[in-house]
């Protein structure tokens, strides 16, 4: 039997604790053999965005790109209220009806990626991840499609906008002390990527409760298409990086951002 929701797989699976063949990782790739680490375990680097020291700040974020490619910030300047915000209409948007999420699902024949969904890979005989998500575009104002912006609940499109606004200031940031960085013009990295027509992309990602958390991924192992991702993390734990032949599992920080240099930077 087919499910296109990975929410409803859950619902049906923990009646029987078991999950479906498509889910079920190889043994390579199961959660298990993916967590050891000999030694004491490093933990990704944790940079202060209000460091008033611009050459320590810039020095820093090269050192943690170099190295690991990805690192944390805190004081980045988004209003804590306003990520819980963030946060919270989109867990109100996956506890919806599923007919209700449906409405704003990504077309099966779509080469676009925005939209409802479950998953993003073409190839039907691919291994499912555990997730379901929501993507869509938060800025420019001209690539904006408010068809994929959920209505329910009423709030989400005030909270994206707003988030968007200090997302781009963020950004900014980043990409300027990135750019120093590199020896170049502090506003090398962000004409180079498009200027002030940079898309900015929202991803939600859902991860239903799994009776068999040992055998599935949420996400499988990858890199990121953009040019950087911005992560909001919660206190839930999973995301491991891949380091010195090694994963290491992410350290929460509450209120801080990870920040991982895409394959276009790279």
């Amino acid at each position: 039997m087919e499910f296109d929701r990975v929410q409803t797989v859950a619902s049906l699976s923990f009646d029987k604790e078991t999950i479906p063949e498509e889910f079920i990782r190889p043994e390579k790739e199961q959660p298990a053999r993916t967590a050891s680490h000999h030694g004491p375990v490093p933990e990704i680097p944790a940079i202060d965005l209000g460091d008033p020291d611009q050459e320590n700040l810039v020095r820093l974020i090269a050192e943690a790109s170099k190295e690991w490619g990805i690192f944390q910030v805190v004081n980045h300047g988004i209003p804590c209220d306003l990520i819980t915000k963030l946060q919270d209409v989109g867990k109100k948007f996956f506890e919806l009806p599923q007919e209700e999420k449906e409405f704003i699902a990504r077309p099966r024949d779509s080469k676009n990626i925005e939209g409802y969904g479950s998953k993003l890979q073409n190839n039907p005989q691919a291994k499912k991840s555990w997730v379901d998500h929501l993507f869509h575009r938060i800025w420019p104002p001209p690539s904006i499609n408010y068809k994929f912006w959920p209505n329910n609940p009423p709030s989400y499109r005030e909270v994206n906008e707003e988030y968007a606004k200090y997302m781009r200031e963020v950004a900014d940031k980043l990409l300027t002390t990135l750019s120093l960085g590199l020896g170049l013009d502090g506003h090398a990295l962000k004409e180079g990527a498009g200027g002030e027509e940079i898309e900015f992309m929202l991803k939600i990602n859902y991860y239903p409760p799994c009776p068999r958390p040992d055998l599935a991924l949420g996400v499988v192992a990858h890199t990121d298409l953009s040019a950087l991702t911005i992560l909001v993390p919660n206190e839930v734990p999973g995301l491991q990086i891949f380091k010195d032949e090694n994963w290491i599992e992410t350290k929460y920080i509450p209120n801080a951002l990870i920040i991982h240099i895409g394959d276009q930077i790279e």
